[in-house]
Parts: structure tokens; C-alpha cells; sequence
């Protein structure tokens, strides 16, 4: 055998022995549906730096906020660790689920969609069956127990958005020229709208209705539906106002008129925000520092919750309070700019609904901090207590960094052909 001949049968031998360990290691992979469970790729390294910054911010701040809370309560065993404690796991948990989803084929997901939106809508009529409810506020019916305590509403966000996502791409071409089909996702909005107010949570209400107008938006949805919703909604506005004391609850019709009762009377509504209002206020340009807040100690009311940024600018005063905005601004941005890289609109949507979710989120609990909208009871992404609605939020975050990690391997893709 000559020389020639051996040097090709020794490729031959290498270009198989390579085949089989790529073989070998493809078959690791896990298959469902015909498509494989996880994706490799890099992640995008500058949104995961802005999701850590927020998240350790915010439970820095939300023990803070709530340890003077804490040792007073009774529900709590006077136990000033124990929003600390709770919130901790529920971050170690979240951040473990973020890391596991993120490795999960977006298209895997996509398969799975109609289940989540079933679970969603399970969820979300069951709570109104069989709440579980605070003997003080019998009407609200925000919680579920199933063995855990929860609120569906944090998992219709997803719901919804994968939903929208889904419909938007499969019936794209129907949605862009019949006009019956955009008409039937709007009922199909309206359907989860309802069945969270029904829960007597109107601030989750306007928002999922706000990220489901948005994603229609985006999705492709004829723009006239919208310039004719507008000026329907300028109407019902007015409508709904006029009718405030037949529509809501007490409460809420207090809530809204205290938007334009500018007093300082301790004894009104307006406890909660004027209690917020000197915290802001207080804190001045640089804060008093870390720890040092004053209207936390037991002056303004659930400090922990979604008035936590009162206290973030009690104690970092404006100007770390800009910064903090600014890394909110930024995790949009980058999420915005990993929708943009997305292999299918599908990833596209469910990327740009979870940043509406999470741009909408702070926006309007920071308005309503500073007094610009009613209290609404809206919470501060990776801020305000709650363990559903943190874990739900990292789940998010993962769902994006797989989403960047598909776009990752399509840009090395075009890069390689």
C-alpha cells in the first residue's frame, strides 16, 4: 500500500471516529414532540448581568424595606428575617428554573403552548371556585392553595403571552388580511381579562390587557383596530369614570378619587401614597443610606410589596434611584434587541410580550409611588415580595436567554456558511 493510500484511509478513519462522537454526543440529547429538549449556544452574557444586578438590588432592598415590618406582625412570629428568608428561597429556586428553561428549545415550547394556556385558564376559574380567601377582604379572590399558596394570575401572564405569541405566528397570514380573525383575538384577550377581574385584580387586569394590545401591535395586527379602539377607549374611559361607584368595588373608586384629592389628611385614603410621597422626599439627591429609611418604621403601610421603591428612594436617594431605572431601561433594551435576532416570530413575540410585561410592570408601580396614577397594587419586578410572581419573572428571564441562545447559533450559522 503507498503511501497516498494510507494517508487517505487514516482521514477516512478519523472522519468516522469524529461521526461517532458527534453521534454519541447527539444522542444525549433528550427528544419530545420529534424535537430535541435543550439547545446549546452561548446566552447573552450582558442580559443576564442586568437580571443578577435587579435581582440582588431588590432583595437587598426588600429586606430592607420589611425587617422593621416583620418584628412587628404577628402573622410573621415577630420574626424580622422572615420576608427576607422566604423571598431568598424563592430566588435560589427561580434562579435554578432560569438557568434549566434557558437550556429548553424555544420550538420545544412552542409545541407545549396550548398546554400552558389550558393550565392558565384552569387556574384562573378555579381560584374563582374555590379561593383562598382573606376573612378581612372575603371579595377578593386573588389566591389559590394546592398545597402551595399562589396566585394564577402570575402564570396567566406567561400563559397569555406564549399564547399570543403562538396564534400570531401560526395564523399570520389569516390575521393580516381577515378581519374576523383580529376581532377573535381580541375576544379571546377579553376572555382572560375578565376572569381576572373577576378575582377582583384590577391592576393585573390592565396589565395583561396592555401586553396583550401590545404583542397584537407588534404581531402585525392592522393598525386601524387600534385608532378605532382608541377612540372607543377615550369613550369607555369616560363611561366607566362616570359609573365608578356601579363598576368597582369601595375601595377602588377611593383609590381613584384619591389621584385627585391632593391633601395630606392622615386619616383618608391616601395614607399609603402621602407616607410614599415623604419617603421620596426625604431620601432628597443621595439617599439617607442603606438602612437608614424612616417611613418604614411602621408609617408607611406593607413596605415590602409594591411601595418597596419608596424606600429604595428614601435610602438611595434620586440619584441611585436614576441608575437603578437606567439597568430596568437597559434589560428591555437588550431584550428587545434579542427579539430582534430571533430565528422565528414565535421566539420573537414571547421575547417582546415578557419585556412588555416587565417595561409595563415598573413603569406604572413607579407611577404610582409618585403619584401619578391610583394605587393600583401593581408590584416592582424583582422587587416587591412575592414568591409566584419572582420565580414566574426568572422563568421569564430564562425563556429570553434561551431565545438568545438559538440567535446566538443562527449568527455562528450565517457566520460559518
Amino acid at each position: 500500500m503507498s503511501s497516498e493510500q494510507l494517508r487517505q484511509t487514516a482521514q477516512r478513519s478519523a472522519a468516522k471516529s469524529l461521526g461517532r462522537k458527534r453521534k454519541k454526543g447527539k444522542n444525549i440529547n433528550f427528544k419530545m414532540f420529534g424535537l430535541d429538549v435543550f439547545v446549546d449556544g452561548g446566552f447573552d452574557i450582558w442580559f443576564m448581568i442586568f437580571v443578577l444586578m435587579l435581582l440582588t438590588i431588590g432583595l437587598i432592598m426588600m429586606f430592607s424595606a420589611s425587617y422593621v415590618s416583620a418584628k412587628y406582625r404577628a402573622d410573621t412570629n415577630h420574626n424580622p428575617m422572615y420576608f427576607i428568608e422566604r423571598q431568598s428561597i424563592f430566588a435560589i429556586v427561580g434562579v435554578i428554573l432560569m438557568f434549566i428553561v434557558s437550556r429548553i428549545n424555544p420550538e420545544l415550547l412552542k409545541k407545549l403552548t396550548p398546554i400552558v394556556t389550558a393550565i392558565s385558564i384552569i387556574l384562573l376559574i378555579l381560584v374563582l371556585i374555590h379561593p383562598d380567601v382573606d376573612p378581612e377582604k372575603p371579595d377578593i379572590k386573588r389566591w389559590l392553595k394546592l398545597g402551595i399558596r399562589f396566585q394564577p394570575s402570575d402564570i396567566a401572564k406567561l400563559g397569555v403571552i406564549m399564547m399570543f405569541a403562538w396564534l400570531l405566528e401560526k395564523f399570520r397570514r389569516l390575521i393580516e388580511t381577515k378581519w374576523w380573525a383580529a376581532l377573535i383575538l381580541f375576544g379571546i384577550l377579553g376572555f382572560f381579562c375578565v376572569l381576572i377581574y373577576l378575582e377582583k385584580h384590577l391592576s393585573c387586569t390592565l396589565l395583561i390587557f396592555a401586553i396583550g394590545i401590545g404583542m397584537l401591535y407588534l404581531g402585525g395586527v392592522d393598525s386601524r383596530w387600534f385608532i378605532i379602539g382608541g377612540i372607543l377607549g377615550v369613550g369607555v374611559v369616560v363611561i366607566v369614570y362616570t359609573c365608578r361607584n356601579q363598576i368597582f368595588p369601595p375601595y377602588q373608586v377611593e383609590r381613584i378619587d384619591s389621584l385627585f384629592k391632593k391633601d395630606y389628611d392622615d386619616t383618608d385614603t391616601r395614607w399609603q401614597t402621602n407616607q410614599s410621597l415623604f419617603a421620596l422626599g426625604s431620601g432628597g439627591f443621595f439617599g439617607l443610606g442603606l438602612g437608614n429609611s424612616r417611613q418604614k418604621y411602621l408609617f408607611l403601610p406593607e413596605p415590602q410589596n409594591d411601595f418597596v421603591f419608596a424606600i429604595v428612594g428614601e435610602e438611595f436617594g434620586f440619584l441611585r434611584c436614576t441608575v437603578i431605572i437606567l439597568v430596568y431601561a437597559a434589560l428591555v433594551f437588550r431584550g428587545f434587541i434579542i427579539a430582534m435576532r430571533a430565528k422565528s416570530m414565535y421566539e420573537r413575540m414571547v421575547v417582546l410580550g415578557i419585556m412588555l410585561q416587565i417595561g409595563l410592570q415598573t413603569v406604572l408601580n413607579i407611577l404610582v409611588v409618585t403619584d401619578l396614577l391610583p394605587n393600583t397594587g401593581i408590584a416592582l419586578p424583582f422587587f416587591s415580595y412575592g414568591g409566584t410572581a419572582l420565580i414566574m419573572q426568572l422563568v421569564e428571564m430564562g425563556m429570553v436567554l434561551g431565545v438568545s441562545r438559538t440567535g446566538d447559533r443562527k449568527k455562528k450559522e450565517k457566520a460559518n456558511a
